[in-house]
């Protein structure tokens, strides 16, 4: 017993920091988080208003907030503040920023409605299917993912495929804001910004349908 108590004694703090990691709400990954949703909100603001050196703030913005995107995953690795509530606003973070980005454009008119519709449909099935699909221990991504396929897990599971789509569309979110300065109208810059926009369209597609064809195991599945 004398040997198994200071084993426990310097382990309670350490339990307890990481029970206080993963049920703490306002850490510095969370903030970060719903920091990058706000700017990327009053980013889509300066869109509307016409001076030229708006759209280029709104550009410069734009890749700021997409470099957030990762950042708020590092810190939560770098300063071990993981969970739950950490993962689901990463999720839900960019769901958002990314539909805010999509809508504005098109009810600025610089893309067709559908694309929105597109990706809100897409994203909708594979969220309520995902949602289920962890109730029964599946994940997205990683060893538990809910693919079985070998090309439902390289489409949608793999790290290639996914940091394709973000860069696809990172790159369409700041070439069409481009596309509307002075200097992107003089070099133009709209239909090489359209064919990212589209190229974002088709590969939201083809990662979405593996999700849903392969969905009919998960709600086979019995726990």
């Amino acid at each position: 017993m004398s040997k198994e108590e200071p084993t426990s004694t310097t382990a309670q703090p350490e339990q307890m920091q990481a029970q206080a990691n993963s049920g703490a709400t306002l850490n510095v990954p969370n903030t970060v988080t719903v920091g990058r949703v706000f700017l990327a909100i009053g980013t889509l603001c300066l869109l509307w208003q016409p001076a030229d050196s708006m759209k280029w703030t709104a550009f410069i913005l734009t890749i700021i907030v997409i470099w957030m995107d990762g950042i708020d995953g590092y810190l939560a690795r770098k300063l071990k503040q993981t969970s739950k509530l950490g993962g689901i606003l990463d999720i839900a973070g960019d769901r958002v920023v990314e539909m805010a980005y999509w809508i504005c454009f098109s009810v600025l008119n610089w893309i067709p409605v559908w694309i929105p519709l597109l990706f809100l449909v897409r994203g909708t099935f594979v969220d309520a299917i995902r949602a289920h699909a962890s109730e029964q221990g599946f994940t997205a991504f990683g060893q538990n993912t809910m693919m079985q396929s070998p090309v439902g897990k390289f489409l949608v599971a793999s790290n290639f495929s996914r940091f394709t789509y973000a860069v696809v569309k990172a790159v369409a979110f700041c070439l069409v804001v481009g596309a509307h300065t002075q200097l992107g109208q003089q070099w133009s810059l709209e239909p090489i910004a359209m064919f990212f926009v589209y190229f974002s369209a088709v590969f939201c597609v083809i990662r979405g349908l593996p999700v849903i064809l392969e969905s009919k195991s998960v709600f086979q599945h019995r726990t």
